[in-house]
Order: C-alpha cells, then structure tokens, then sequence
C-alpha cells in the first residue's frame, strides 16, 4: 500500500500538472513500506506532470493528513474568503489558480506535522 494524492484536490491535480524539468512544477509526498511500489506511484506522479517527495512509511502518512501544513493549502495562494454562499464557494474554488509547491517545500511542510 501507497499513499499519495490524498493532499491535493481535484481541481489543482488537473492544473498544477508540468513537464519533468519545468521550473514551476510541483510535488506530491508519497509514503508506503515498500519500496518497489512507491517507485511505481513516483513514476505514475511524473507520467502526471508532479514530482514525489518519499516522506516515509506508510505510518508516517499521518504528516500528509487533514489538519497538517502540507494537505491542500499550499496549492492555494489564499483562504478562501468569509461569506460566500454554496455557489460563490464553488466558482472561487473553480477559478482560483493552483499555487506551484516544489519538492523542498512539499517536504519541509510534511516535517513540519505535528502527529
């Protein structure tokens, strides 16, 4: 077992994708017990257009959870504002470009959890 895509949503997975070397592209953390198969999930994330960052064990996905520094935010470049109604939400959710989180940055934030 792997775990890997679970900190970014849909819509980001979609458009945050590049090519292997370009500048702006960005990381997923990947945690799992086998070797072997987080090598086939790193190879899929690039086919993808993203980097992995191996963050450990399948024990240490708990620092790529909900509530931790790396799930979903840092591919947004705000909170999404107070006050919107179910439609407004959806459309700023829509239209709110992805924010690029490399590989650096993917992994100082999944060290950064607090389990």
């Amino acid at each position: 077992m792997v775990k890997a895509f679970n900190n970014i949503d849909f819509h980001r997975l979609l458009t945050l994708a590049r090519p292997a070397g370009a500048p702006d592209r960005s990381a997923l953390p990947v945690a799992g017990d086998d070797e072997g198969a987080k090598a086939q999930v790193a190879r899929l994330l690039d086919v993808l257009g993203y980097d992995a960052v191996d963050i450990g064990s399948i024990a240490d996905r708990r620092r790529i959870q909900p509530g931790t520094p790396v799930y979903v935010q840092p591919y947004f470049p705000a909170q999404r504002p107070e006050g919107l109604d179910l439609e407004e939400s959806l459309r700023w959710f829509v239209d709110t470009p992805g924010v690029p989180v490399p590989a650096d940055q993917v992994r100082k934030l999944a060290d950064q959890a607090v389990l």
